[in-house]
């Protein structure tokens, strides 16, 4: 019940929805309660045992309430029975029961209405806030989650949340008043009576509670196997020219099957226990209203019983009332137990500690004047440090190239510098300023990234190299498209500039998409610029447009590259070759080349090949 705590403190900007439901619900459990009082006038006629009462009642307070609004009833029926025959008494009880019905059903209606502002408020304030979360969180923290995990907490959690939690609300504000009223009534009808049902329901109560102990367990279970079928989904539309490459349809289907298989019984374990809370609510209702009938008869047919016929049935009629609400709060209670795993799942994300943060006086830097500083710095991802002790100063608008074989940190030091991971040891600075000190927001809009993988967005061709800029007009988007070599494709596009590009650009080549990813960068005319390795995937013709239009875009730009092919760098004011986490050579290209170290052997490698 913690996380459902946790989840309603979603509903607090509409919590005047919530009084409104609350309010509508009392009246429409007085009037549940009035339409079942209503009739025992009716059934004293049809025995025969009306109360003919012929002077009005008055009102001696709260606690001779029922007998009052009978007393009064009853008075009326008198004088219409004595005016006008019992067809005339007849018509008045069944038009006051009309009324009664009318109402009742108007108020549930009217709580309903309400309540799906409520619902429905809270679910897209659940994702919007599970959304902000996932993007403001480090990259470290998807590095160890399954993306369809992921996916899973925002759609099928989220929505288990919806129809199990929010659904259960009404529930449980509506079914106790409904309990709380009629057993006021049925008090005041027979006090005797009501406290032998209270001794039965306890038991009932009981019974239901023994069966839903595994409930929340198997639910939580079943949540997770979603997560997992979706990561299969994910990496199968992802990664399905290897699959169908490498023949293997049928390995990666038998895992998905697997998956589904299991998620199949955990979910029919759950709809069993699910399904089994309403008939044997139901059955233990009706084994009670049995003993009741029992117990009742024995009262009423004594020979000194203050219990009429009539208000028997009526009494009867009342306990039904109490028996549906009853199951509406076990079947709630059902959906709790349910709804809690998956609110677990949503609640572990927003609870998440995002490990990056602004200092509290992070400073905003809106320029970049002379240096970008590493300072002894040492990263480990888990257990192994990939940076060790790593020194590197990069002057004001010069071009510094990392080169070595994989795994030698390269790549980390891109992802240390934009703080998308933060150093164990030592310190990076930028105009003697370290990183942590500056804003997240400042610090990266000092800087272009252009990666390895052409990151797009299935949306238009502008939309894309102006997605970190606000405001760019179609001049300025052209202009940046000009430097990247991009125009002229697409200017051959079905709707050039608004043209939308596909899921991840697959509409475009390797070559036009990575000519984009340099647009983009280009436009935001930042004065650092990162390049990851940006022409590793490309062909040969490619590679060459994408390096003059590189070559282009660094001009007057201090530039931190990744190089893996060699060619492209040597040009650069400095090569650093990396080994291992540590630097083991840097100097320009003839300097290293002369040195015949770990850089010749690198460029004789590629040469070879």
């Amino acid at each position: 019940m913690n996380y459902f705590k946790k989840i309603l403190k979603y509903a607090k900007p509409y919590v005047k929805f919530a009084w409104l439901n609350i309010l509508f619900n009392i009246l429409y459990a007085i009037f549940n309660v009035l339409s079942v009082l209503g009739f025992i006038p009716v059934l004293g006629i049809l025995f025969g045992k009306e109360e003919k009462l012929h002077e009005k009642p008055v009102y001696q307070g709260i606690s001779n309430l029922y007998d009052f609004v009978q007393g009064h009833l009853n008075y009326k029926v008198t004088m219409l029975l004595e005016s006008g025959g019992i067809d005339k008494a007849l018509l008045f009880i069944c038009l006051l029961s009309f009324s009664l019905f009318f109402f009742k059903n108007l108020f549930r209606y009217l709580a309903s209405f309400v309540l799906a502002y409520l619902r429905n408020g809270v679910v897209k304030d659940l994702r919007d806030h599970l959304y902000h979360k996932i993007i403001e969180l480090p990259l470290a923290y998807f590095s160890e989650k399954k993306k369809g995990d992921i996916i899973a907490r925002m759609t099928s959690d989220v929505q288990e949340v919806e129809n199990s939690f929010l659904t259960s609300l009404e529930a449980v504000v509506r079914e106790p008043l409904t309990i709380v009223l009629t057993l006021i009534s049925m008090f005041a009808i027979s006090a005797k009576l009501t406290l032998f049902v209270f001794i039965l329901l306890p038991v009932s109560g009981f019974i239901i509670s023994a069966v839903s102990k595994k409930l929340k367990a198997t639910s939580l279970l079943a949540q997770q196997e979603t997560g997992n079928f979706l990561s299969f989904i994910e990496e199968t539309l992802t990664g399905l020219r290897v699959i169908k490459g490498f023949n293997a349809e049928e390995k990666i289907e038998k895992k998905f099957k697997d998956s589904t298989s299991k998620f199949s019984k955990l979910m029919t374990s759950v709809i069993h226990r699910r399904a089994l809370a309403s008939p044997m609510s139901e059955f233990l209702g009706s084994a009670t209203i049995i003993t009741i009938l029992w117990f009742g008869g024995k009262l009423v047919l004594g020979e000194n019983s203050d219990m009429k016929p009539q208000e028997f049935f009526g009494y009867i009629g009342l306990f039904y009332l109490v028996l549906n609400p009853a199951k509406a709060i076990s079947t709630a209670f059902y959906s709790i137990q349910k709804g809690n795993a998956s609110a677990e799942r949503i609640i572990s994300i927003l609870e998440t500690k995002n490990t990056i943060t602004d200092a509290p006086n992070a400073q905003v830097k809106v320029s970049f004047d002379s240096e970008i500083a590493f300072d002894n710095i040492s990263f480990k991802y888990k257990n192994e440090y990939v940076l060790k002790n790593f020194n590197l100063t990069i002057p004001k608008g010069k071009t510094v190239a990392l080169v070595g074989q994989s795994g030698s940190g390269k790549s980390t030091l891109a992802n240390l510098i934009t703080r998308f991971y933060d150093v164990n040891k030592g310190v990076i600075k930028i105009d003697g300023t370290p990183i942590k000190k500056i804003t997240q927001k400042s610090l990266r809009s000092l800087m272009g990234i252009v990666t390895q993988d052409s990151i797009l967005f299935n949306d238009t061709v502008k939309n894309n190299i102006s997605l970190g800029v606000d405001h760019a007009s179609i001049e300025e988007v052209i202009e940046a498209a000009k430097i990247a070599n991009a125009h002229e494709f697409i200017k051959e596009l079905p709707e050039t500039y608004d043209t939308n590009i596909g899921d991840s650009g697959n509409t475009l080549s390797g070559g036009q998409k990575q000519r984009l990813s340099i647009a983009r960068a280009v436009l935001k005319n930042p004065p650092i610029m990162i390049l990851d390795e940006a022409t590793s995937a490309l062909d040969t013709e490619s590679e060459q447009l994408v390096q003059k239009a590189l070559e282009k875009m660094m001009q007057n730009r201090t530039s931190l590259v990744i190089a893996h092919r060699l060619s492209t760098i040597q040009k650069a004011d400095l090569i650093v070759v990396m080994k291992k986490g540590e630097i083991v050579e840097q100097g320009k290209h003839e300097e290293l080349l002369a040195q015949k170290g770990e850089y010749f052997k690198l460029v004789t490698m590629q040469s070879l090949q």
